[in-house]
């Protein structure tokens, strides 16, 4: 089978200090430009240096995925300007505690249009061009709350459920024009700065692997896009070997 092109495009909406950055600096390293996105593009000053660094092409980019009009920009804007998207990642995190007896519909709504909404948008968009070019990788970060809810996760659990139905109907929809769309459970903790100060015991268990490495959840990611299509995975769980589930 003929490999997928090494140049061209990933655009990562969420390259976050984490997992998103990580992902970047992955896909930057195996030969395509990426283009990052985050809310505040100053805050993406310091991975398209990295990035650049290491020998790799980067554009940071503002972004609310939440208005349509924005992502349709953005996604006209890299193909015009820089390159065919031949991988999305959409990494935008929402994770935030909301006891249903508290909580209010703006902030109910809010955060499904960050974490299903502005992923139906991205991924609308992307597809569109990749169907024209017969190829692509669209790959969606899921976490615990795409499987189960949790108490006093309400909100969040019910957007991951509806990305995880949203990524499963592009799948079926779009992989027999070529496309393979993946969906990413992240079950787990992750090294990050949030992690070590707000859970540090939790965070104690880096010495045993008992969180996520951002590099090596990269590695699945670049892992996804490159599979050759008699053997694509839609659905991919990662998490530390204590984790219970």
């Amino acid at each position: 089978m003929e490999a997928k092109p090494s140049d061209g495009v990933a655009l990562i909406i969420g390259a976050g200090d984490a997992t998103g950055g990580a992902i970047a600096r992955r896909f930057a390293r195996e030969g395509l430009t990426v283009c990052a996105t985050r809310r505040s593009a100053g805050r993406l000053q310091s991975l398209v240096a990295a990035i650049e660094a290491e020998g790799g092409r980067a554009h940071g980019f503002a972004s609310d995925t939440r208005r349509e009009e924005e992502v349709a920009g953005l996604v006209a804007g890299i193909e015009r300007d820089i390159g065919p998207i031949e991988a999305m990642v959409f990494n935008v995190g929402a994770n935030v505690a909301s006891p249903v007896l508290e909580e209010t519909a703006r902030k109910y709504f809010k955060i499904w249009e960050m974490a299903c909404f502005g992923a139906f948008l991205a991924g609308r968009e992307v597809a569109r061009r990749m169907v024209e070019r017969g190829r692509g990788t669209i790959i969606f970060t899921g976490a615990t709350a795409s499987l189960r809810g949790a108490a006093g996760f309400a909100a969040f659990a019910g957007a991951k459920h509806a990305l995880r139905a949203l990524a499963q109907s592009m799948a079926r929809e779009l992989a027999p024009r070529n496309i393979h769309v993946a969906h990413v459970v992240i079950d787990g903790a992750i090294d990050t700065d949030f992690i070590r100060e707000t859970f540090p015991d939790r965070y104690a268990l880096k010495d045993r692997d008992g969180i996520l490495n951002p590099d090596h959840i990269a590695a699945n990611y670049w892992h996804l896009h490159s599979q050759p299509r008699d053997a694509w995975t839609h659905e991919l769980d990662l998490r530390p070997w204590m984790e219970r589930w």
